[in-house]
């Protein structure tokens, strides 16, 4: 169920301008635990499980919301980040990390370059 509450905030969240979305969470993550690699994981996992349209192609930005977010239901915070791919075909996309490393992402963490991030 928090699930996918989590993915309904996550669409109505990624509407917004990314000064905005960062804005809000950065409010949500105050206060929270920083995640383990595990938690993020698990939470993640449960996203996908939850909403198939979040193990999508196009549905990063949703994803790593969701994902954040569920997490912050249980009280800990990963690391949010948006960037891109630095490898062909370079493209826009948005993950979260953990302990220093990015959660269940199919590429190496090399491949990828933050714009920004919203940490605890």
């Amino acid at each position: 169920m928090r699930a996918s509450l989590a993915v309904g905030i996550a669409k109505l969240l990624r509407r917004a301008s990314p000064k905005r979305i960062r804005s809000v969470l950065r409010l949500i993550s105050a206060g929270a635990e920083p995640s383990a690699y595990e938690q993020a994981k698990q939470a993640r996992d449960e996203i996908l499980t939850a909403s198939p349209y979040c193990r999508g192609g196009e549905a990063c930005l949703v994803r790593s919301l969701a994902t954040a977010l569920y997490c912050r239901m249980r009280g800990y915070w990963p690391t949010w980040s948006v960037g891109v791919l630095a490898v062909p075909p370079f493209a826009a996309h948005a993950w979260v990390e953990a302990e220093g490393r990015i959660v269940d992402e199919p590429l190496s963490a090399t491949d990828y370059r933050a714009f920004f991030k919203v940490a605890v």
